[in-house]
Order: structure tokens, then C-alpha cells, then sequence
């Protein structure tokens, strides 16, 4: 892979725009996770707005990714190793042509975040070091400081993105709803984040939307996600007419820190990459009699398997202190710091562990250039059903597929450049709209009920009565939920996930019924609109 970078320019920094009603823009991106940023900077120089909820960096899953970002650029691997891993992974669900391109376009991805100012960590010869994590073939997850990737990609792309002038950026603000005229999208809704959705949003228009909003983790009362998460993206493309893909697929990452922390921190699972074990309370390996791989088996097994050693009783627990040892003080500094905030010692002390929402393999369904059902609209990141992931994803495929596909769909746009530029509406983070509403207590108390209930019945091991327990119950509830828009598509696409699980009648990758325990075959994709949903939940 060539690490030449080519000789940076010095960039006019950009203004940070709270009023963009003195601007005009082509695109509009919604979200200011990696996939947002990456294609920010893919489509300079046209005029781009970028909405990010906070201030940019915080509260996105990006920030917080450990592992890294895989790419077969070690001696020995291969773009189609990386790719068959993925396609065996993903439970017979895997869009084979998307892995190949994926996979291949990898390492002009990882030159770019070279140029950006990504500092992977690299060798005494220079090249990057390379780790390994559960269910790739090979080391080639590309990494810094061990488990500090996620936040050193943001920082270098923040930066690069303040700094690029046609890049305007509206913080603290957010989008609840998307405005289609006929067949095509022609803008979004924004409100003030204080506004929490209530009250009447500010259209800005343009006919180029692109949505990056992140997962749906917080939708469970167990996850690692940042309470951003609530898979907002899902319900307004739906409600719009978008076509949404594999909704019931969610993965738990099996090694949340078990605290009561929320969310949960993580222990990446470049712990076990570097021969950490599992153990239960009884110091048994449970993972060797489980799968060959033992811990680094598919995290769909190895999820199961620690939330069935929870559920005996016998406890869960990572032990690094016997394999690692002092080696994590160098190697997994977050890691160290999560668990002394947790007051534990993983040198010298096993990890306590469990279950917890991580990543949404479902989403907004796009094709090869990320283009949803709807004109004028792509989605990229989390929030998307691009079928790279199937059934269950591969450990670190998650940051690799959203630079790809960012980048993919800023050169779709740039093909199609050329139309007239919107101006924005009026709107400002000083208007009244943006006082803080005293939200009713009992529907927070909701909020925590559908936590637990999507948590308990739609989590790690599924069944129809669970099932149906939590769609009557969300029945009940969604009344509650019209307060906001914010509110509203939460419930949405709760409902979503739901509704894949129920037609989805077989146990496949992250989606296990303990009543549907074999798989059905051929293999086939969830696809569901807002009508599909709406017939499932008017079902006596």
C-alpha cells in the first residue's frame, strides 16, 4: 500500500454556522459520526451542510470504536480472504459483490485516513501494525494505541473537516423528519437538540440528503452505544416510503464491562485477538467446548454463550491478567481506564462481562452507491442495510464500510453535480423554540419500559411468546410516544424490530429464537415498509 501523502494545503478554517439562513448548500448530511465527516470531505468542493446533534465528536459510535478498522494489508492477506471472511461470518445473508468491493477498496481508504491525519500505529520500519479479532483469517485490523482508533480517526477528521471551506456546520441541532416532493427528497427538518424534537422544525431544503445517523443501541437497556443511538435514521426514511432491510438483526457484543455504568464501556475485542480468555466463576474456559475458535468465534456464539453462563449463574468474566498481564497499560490504555472507573484492576483481576446492544446490521436499504429507495436520498454508516454485514457482522468491518461507502456516494453526487444550490430557511439556536420542554416523567418512565422490555424479549435469545409480550406492550405504549418527533421514531422503529423478528421464523446469525432453532434455506433478506409494520401491529 502506498503511505506517501500527497503535500497538504493549508485550508481557510471553516465558520461553525448555529444560523444558516446567510448560505447556500448542494448537500445536506445528517449526522457527524465517521460515515458523515468522511463523505463531508469526499464532496469538497461542493457546498455542504453538515448537522451534528452535539458538538462535533460527541455522542457518536465512531468516537468510541476501539478495535479499528479492518483492511487486508498484511503480508499473506487478501482483499477476497477479507471478503470470504465476511461472506462466512453473515449467516448465508452476505451481498457477496458488496464484500469483493469492499474488501478491495479498502486500502485506498486507509491512504486517505493517512492523509487526513489518522496516526495508525505503524512498526520501527514503518508499516502498520496489524491485530487480530474474532472470525478473520488473518491480523489486519488496522489500529492506534491499541484501542484508541475510534477517537483518533474523528479528532484527525474533525479537524480537516473545520478547516475545509465548503463545509458549513450546524451544531446542536438536530433532524426528526425528512420532506419528499413526490418520488424525491427535498429536504429535512431541524430542531434545536435542546428542542428534543417538540414543536415545529425548520425546513432546509435540497434536493441531496444524505443520512448518517448512527445504530439504534440505546432502543436496549443494555448497550455500548451513546444515547444518540435510538435508530431515528430507520423510522424517518420509512415514514417517507423508504424501504428498510433486515431490521431484527442486532448484534451484542459479548464483552460489555458489566457495570452499572451507562452505556456500558467495552472490552474491545482485540483483548481476546491477543489471547485473553473467558472464563466463569468456576475458572472454566467456557468457549472451548462451544466452538473450535473458543473466544474468537463469531460474536453471535460467543454473545450466546456468555449470556447463557449469566442466566446459570456461574458469571462471565475476561481474563486478560493471566495472558496480557502489564502489557495492557501500553497496549489497551481504554480498556485500563474504563475498568478503574469501574474499580477494577484487569491485571491482576478478571473482567467481569455481559451482553450488551452493539451494532445494527439492519437499516435503510442502498445499493452499491449508496442510493436509497427514495430519489435524492442516500444513507451510509450504521443507519444503512448495504448487505455487507448479513446476519452478523465481522469484527471492525463497521468503520470500513462507512468510509467506503461515503466515498462511494460523493463521487455518485459528483457525477451528478450540477444543480441549483438551496438556501437555507431561517433558523436559529436563540429562538424560543429552543428552551429546553419539561418532557412528562411518565413518558421517560416509558422510554426506560421500552428499554427493558426490546432488551429482555427482543435481545440475545428471542421466542414468539417474548415476542409477542413486546409488541403488545409497545402497542400500549405508543400513545405515549407522540409527544416528539424524536419520541415517535423511537417507537417506530422499535416496531421495525419487532416485526423482522416475528417473520423471521428460524434462528440466523444474530437473530436466535430458542423456538426456531435451525435455519431455513435458501437463505432470505428481511424487506419491510411503514405498511408492513402497520399491518403486523393492527393484528388482533
Amino acid at each position: 500500500m502506498g503511505q506517501k501523502s500527497r503535500k497538504k494545503t493549508k485550508r481557510k478554517k471553516s465558520k461553525t454556522v448555529t444560523s444558516p439562513n446567510n448560505f447556500q448548500h448542494e448537500v445536506i448530511i445528517v449526522g457527524a459520526g465517521l460515515a458523515g465527516l468522511f463523505a463531508a470531505l469526499k464532496l469538497a468542493p461542493l457546498p455542504t451542510t453538515l448537522i451534528a446533534a452535539k458538538t462535533l465528536g460527541k455522542g457518536t459510535s465512531s468516537h468510541w470504536a476501539q478495535g479499528g478498522i479492518a483492511a487486508a494489508i498484511g503480508e499473506g492477506d487478501t482483499p477476497e480472504a477479507h471478503a470470504q471472511d465476511t461472506i462466512d461470518v453473515g449467516a448465508g445473508l452476505v451481498d457477496e459483490n458488496i464484500a469483493h468491493f469492499v474488501t478491495k477498496e479498502a486500502n485506498e481508504r486507509i491512504s486517505d485516513l493517512l492523509e487526513f491525519g489518522v496516526p495508525f500505529d505503524k512498526d520501527l520500519k514503518g508499516k502498520l501494525q496489524l491485530s487480530r479479532e474474532a472470525a478473520h483469517s488473518k491480523r489486519r485490523i488496522v489500529r492506534v494505541d491499541g484501542d484508541r482508533a475510534g477517537s483518533a480517526i474523528m479528532t484527525a477528521l474533525i479537524e480537516t473537516v473545520r478547516n475545509t471551506p465548503s463545509i458549513n456546520i450546524i451544531e446542536q441541532a438536530e433532524v426528526h423528519k425528512l420532506s419528499k416532493n413526490g418520488r424525491a427528497i427535498n429536504g429535512v427538518y431541524i430542531w434545536p437538540s435542546t428542542a428534543k424534537g417538540t414543536g415545529e422544525g425548520a425546513l432546509l431544503e435540497s434536493k441531496n440528503v444524505i443520512l448518517a445517523t448512527g445504530g439504534c443501541g440505546h432502543l436496549f437497556s443494555k448497550t455500548t452505544n451513546p444515547n444518540m443511538a435510538r435508530g431515528e435514521g430507520i423510522a424517518m426514511a420509512a415514514r417517507i416510503g423508504a424501504v428498510i432491510s433486515d431490521p431484527e438483526f442486532i448484534q451484542f457484543h459479548p464483552t460489555a464491562i458489566d457495570t452499572n455504568l451507562t452505556p456500558a464501556p467495552l472490552a474491545t475485542e482485540a483483548l481476546r485477538g491477543e489471547g485473553a480468555h473467558l472464563i466463569n466463576s468456576k475458572n472454566e474456559r467456557f468457549m472451548l467446548n462451544i466452538h473450535e475458535s473458543a473466544e474468537l468465534a463469531p460474536r453471535d456464539i460467543v454473545a450466546r454463550a456468555v449470556d447463557r453462563e449469566l442466566k446459570s449463574g456461574r458469571g462471565a468474566y475476561l481474563d486478560c491478567a493471566t495472558t496480557i498481564g502489564k502489557k495492557m497499560k501500553d497496549h489497551f490504555p481504554t480498556v485500563i481506564k474504563k475498568c478503574k472507573e469501574a474499580g477494577i484492576n484487569p491485571i491482576k483481576e478478571p473482567i467481569p462481562v455481559a451482553p450488551a446492544a452493539h451494532f445494527h446490521m439492519g437499516g435503510i436499504v442502498t445499493d452499491a452507491n449508496g442510493r436509497t429507495t427514495i430519489d435524492g436520498l442516500w444513507a451510509c454508516g450504521e443507519v444503512a442495510s448495504t448487505g455487507l454485514h448479513g446476519g452478523n457482522r465481522l469484527a471492525s468491518n463497521s468503520l470500513l464500510e462507512a468510509v467506503v461507502f461515503a466515498n462511494r456516494i460523493a463521487e455518485d453526487i459528483h457525477n451528478q453535480a450540477g444543480s441549483q444550490p438551496q438556501k437555507s430557511s431561517n433558523f436559529s439556536i436563540d429562538e424560543k423554540q429552543a428552551i429546553s420542554p419539561k418532557l412528562d416523567k411518565k413518558l421517560k418512565k416509558s422510554i426506560n419500559e421500552l428499554r427493558d422490555m426490546m432488551f429482555m424479549h427482543v435481545g440475545v435469545e428471542r421466542d414468539q411468546k417474548g415476542l409477542e409480550k413486546a409488541k403488545q406492550r409497545l402497542k400500549d405504549l405508543t400513545p405515549k410516544f407522540e409527544q416528539s418527533e424524536k419520541t415517535k421514531n423511537m417507537c417506530l422503529t422499535a416496531k421495525f424490530i419487532i416485526t423482522g423478528a416475528l417473520n423471521r421464523l428460524e434462528s440466523r446469525g444474530s437473530h436466535y429464537r430458542t423456538d426456531k432453532t435451525t435455519k431455513c434455506e435458501p437463505a432470505k433478506r428481511t424487506f419491510l415498509t411503514l405498511i408492513n409494520v402497520e399491518d403486523e401491529f393492527n393484528k388482533d
